[in-house]
């Protein structure tokens, strides 16, 4: 139970009311300072006059400036930024009120916190009076400037990707920590009366949520993606599932196997303490974004296995978490599960931040098919769908579906196969899952392993190991088999479960130290996949016979020969009419992108008469060469199945040879980064 025990509603309403009237925001997190931080925070400062304190961490200390009209992303914009006293480390997430008779007083609220990066030596730029660096917050980012004068400072933003012709005002001004304004936290306020007036009046019980037992809802898995009236669908973000706590004075964060993970990701606890709303359960999923913004799984389970408390923290700054809360169970000592689940989302929304470690996630009505389209666009995991009108109760459901970009489920190790000569590790991982509570056999997986991956598993598994294998079902014989105990989980691709329960081509992804053994539950997958087998039109008889699909091109990403085509398919619209009547030139890998490759000009002889080749002379060769001509999907597919990666095209057409219409610039940065 995270409540206490019950009490009448008169009495307890009165407890929380006075609770709220005494503070309005928490106090100051005290949260541990890690030296040798390059932190930044704007925090903006309800004093005699509103201001933002723009402070940069440097040796110990807070470099403090005071920016009357606060950071502003357009370039012509040159702040005045007053230089002021150096304060202390603890200073960089204060978040609250300050009394009257001391310097300074009001509210002040973190407007933006993350780290900075000097371009130039910052000891040397505060002598000289130049700073150049970079910024990577939740509002301010990019390169920026601080410039002194005669007088005082300049806070300029330089000339980038992140520049606008808009000002200060285009930020969103609330709290990254509790969403209030300055204003609203110097006078006392929170949004709590207006969000208490719409819980009563939805009918919401005032009791406790126990937190003791498996408290999340579950989805069901399904092969297709559906549109729906009446259901809402979100993204599947490829995180770790939590639920985020805010008690009276502390916050917790709880994963689906029970563990308590306050303490690895810091910087999401610090965000929910924020909220000034006691009694708060969200569920929502923590994710790592790596260098394109999507969610990395891999980076996250970096944060997830460190265990010394320096690193935590300084993770925390070079891989910051993000926690996209998708419902709210609880708020005010309320029981909000009995809501519908657009109502519990409405309320969800106004007591968040617009911005910051917190995101709320949204979801459009109806289309889930094209919401599935472009999840899978955007290289996400999936979507959920949800009856928009469904409580949430624990355990799986059929109201909540979730469907994946990719097949892939997760599955407990039940045992491993020594491996063969030329490889370490284990030859391949035996897999399970539960089905009616009992431990059923699904298969085995041997593809998809780094070498890294096959010592680290088989180390996890070496002190698990039994002597029978724990499970039904046709499990293989044989004194090469390993049996242990049911406590890894891993996640796996595959191509379909077979008639008798087996995954045929099996591909690892990861392993899923995020999940307990006991979720790996066999589903009902509904409607199979539609699988790139061939393409056919019946009319001019055009057929492309795939093979080795689920062969591993891309080792390190676990992308396969199926995930190329599919690839090709996916853009052909866009790269068919800039393949019109050029010749080609193929490059092969048919092992992958780390084996042997080799170019091909010349159709061979078995290829079909529906592709299109043109005769060529070449120089090189000194005989006639049959180019191909791509100019249909079939054809591009049919390259692509031919382990083609990249397509090397003519810069002339089949008419114009020796007249190009298009110039080629060939960007080589060599040993510079790319950027």
């Amino acid at each position: 139970m995270f409540m206490p025990a019950r009490k009448p509603k008169s009495d307890r309403l009165s407890e929380y009311r006075a609770k709220r009237s005494a503070s309005a925001t928490p106090e100051p997190f005290g949260g541990e300072i890690l030296p040798g931080g390059s932190r930044f925070v704007v925090q903006m400062h309800k004093a005699s006059r509103l201001h933002y304190d723009f402070r940069l961490e440097l040796n110990g200390v807070l470099l403090s400036w005071a920016v009357p009209r606060g950071p502003s992303p357009n370039p012509a914009d040159k702040r005045l930024a007053v230089h002021t006293e150096d304060h202390p480390l603890e200073y960089v997430d204060f978040e609250g009120v300050i009394p009257e008779g001391n310097y300074g007083a009001g509210g002040v609220i973190v407007w933006d916190l993350g780290v900075w990066i000097p371009l130039e030596d910052p000891e040397q730029g505060m002598e000289k009076g130049k700073l150049l660096f970079n910024l990577k917050g939740h509002k301010l980012q990019g390169r920026w400037t601080l410039v002194r004068t005669k007088q005082d400072w300049l806070l300029i933003k330089e000339r980038d990707g992140w520049a606008r012709e808009e000002s200060t005002e285009s930020y969103p001004q609330d709290s990254i920590f509790s969403g209030l304004t300055a204003e609203e936290v110097t006078k006392g306020r929170t949004r709590w009366p207006e969000l208490e007036e719409r819980i009563e009046a939805a009918g919401a019980p005032l009791r406790e949520v126990d937190l003791s037992g498996p408290p999340f809802m579950l989805a069901e898995s399904r092969a297709k993606p559906f549109s729906r009236k009446g259901w809402v669908f979100e993204i599947k973000y490829d995180g770790y599932r939590l639920l985020a706590v805010r008690e009276d004075d502390r916050a917790r964060l709880i994963s689906r196997n029970g563990n308590d993970l306050t303490l690895t990701f810091p910087e999401i606890e610090r965000a929910v303490y924020g909220l000034p709303y006691p009694g708060l359960v969200m569920d929502g999923e923590a994710v790592v974004h790596d260098e394109h913004g999507l969610p990395s799984f891999q980076r996250l389970q970096k944060r997830g296995r460190l265990r010394r408390r320096t690193d935590v923290l300084r993770s925390s700054m070079e891989l910051p978490a993000t926690f996209y809360a998708f419902d709210l169970l609880a708020l005010g000592g309320y029981d909000l599960r009995a809501l519908p689940l657009t109502e519990r989302k409405s309320l969800l929304r106004a007591l968040l931040p617009t911005t910051g470690p917190i995101r709320y996630s949204d979801h459009i009505e109806e289309k889930g098919e094209a919401m599935f389209e472009h999840a899978g666009r955007l290289r996400l995991e999936g979507m959920v769908g949800k009856d928009a009108g469904s409580p949430y109760r624990a355990g799986r459901s059929t109201k909540w579906i979730k469907v994946r970009s990719i097949r892939t489920d997760d599955f407990v190790v039940v045992g491993f196969t020594e491996a063969k000569s030329g490889r370490g590790g284990f030859g391949a991982l035996h897999l399970g899952q539960y089905d009616d509570g009992e431990l059923v056999y699904g298969g085995r997986v041997g593809t998809g392993f780094s070498d890294a991956q096959l010592g680290e598993i088989r180390e996890l598994l070496e002190p698990l190991e039994g002597a029978d294998p724990p499970g039904s079902g046709p499990v293989p014989k044989g004194a090469a088999h390993h049996w242990v105990e049911p406590e890894v989980v891993v996640e796996v691709a595959y191509k379909e479960v077979t008639g008798d329960g087996m995954l045929r081509h099996p591909s690892f992804l990861r392993l899923r130290d995020d999940k307990p053994p006991v979720d790996c539950i066999r589903q009902d997958e509904g409607h199979p996949l539609e699988e790139p087998v061939q393409v056919t039109d019946d009319t001019q008889q055009k057929v492309v016979h795939f093979s080795n699909l689920d062969k591993v091109f891309w080792p390190e990403e676990g992308y396969t020969k199926g995930d190329l085509i599919e690839y090709y398919r996916s853009v052909a619209p866009w790269l068919l009419p800039l393949l019109a009547d050029r010749p080609v030139v193929l490059t092969r890998y048919p092992d992958g992108i780390d084996g042997k490759s080799f170019f091909q000009k010349n159709a061979p002889g078995f290829a079909p008469d529906w592709v299109r080749t043109e005769v060529i002379w070449s120089e090189g060769s000194e005989r006639e060469l049959h180019y191909f001509i791509c100019e249909e999907l079939e054809a591009l597919l049919y390259l692509a199945n031919s382990a083609t990666i990249p397509l090397h095209v003519w810069s002339s057409r089949v008419a114009t040879l020796s007249r190009p219409d298009w110039c080629i610039l060939d960007l080589d940065p060599k040993d510079a980064p790319f950027a």
